[in-house]
């Protein structure tokens, strides 16, 4: 299946805000399932206490949030390239319908994942997960860091369905 390029390639466009609109929100969904899959995976992981050992189970733990946050940025990095693309298509007042969101994406970029991982340019990050490994147990510190990282994107993809929403309320 090929990709898309923006949210307007293959589809009959009668109305492209609509259709600009309806394409973002799915993948808004889409990030947010991701990251509650991601979640309810580390939830379940509590089942498999009795017979893992916490040297493998907490490991898993921080590869679950790693691989759905990861997924998730990819999907943020995608979202913002498709519409940048979209609204190249679009006229200039279709265009000032999708503000909201481009304010979103400029006012909160978010780094490759490379620099995500990176420990030394997230000293924030690095410092909460080495506190929070003191206080709680040093197998905790990578868990507690890609945490933050799945915490981040929960964050930015809240704000783009609230500028979605707020772009339905004005069309409807």
């Amino acid at each position: 299946m090929p990709q898309e390029k923006n949210y307007l390639t293959g589809l009959p466009v009668d109305d492209a805000v609509l259709v600009v609109l309806a394409g973002i929100d799915r993948d808004v969904e889409r990030g947010e399932d991701t990251l509650m899959f991601g979640f309810c995976l580390v939830m379940l992981s509590s089942t498999f206490a009795p017979v893992a050992p916490p040297t493998v189970l907490l490991p898993l733990v921080a590869l679950t949030f790693a691989i759905s946050a990861g997924l998730a940025r990819k999907n943020y990095h995608r979202m913002e390239r498709k519409l940048s693309a979209s609204l190249a298509q679009l006229e200039n007042h279709e265009q000032a319908m999708f503000r909201p969101l481009a304010s979103v994406f400029a006012e909160h970029p978010m780094p490759p994942l490379v620099d995500s991982f990176n420990l030394l340019k997230n000293s924030k990050r690095t410092i909460n997960s080495i506190l929070g490994g003191i206080l709680i147990n040093p197998l905790w510190m990578p868990i507690l860091y890609v945490m933050g990282m799945q915490i981040c994107e929960e964050k930015n993809l809240g704000l783009l369905n609230r500028a979605v929403m707020d772009i339905e309320r004005k069309l409807h």
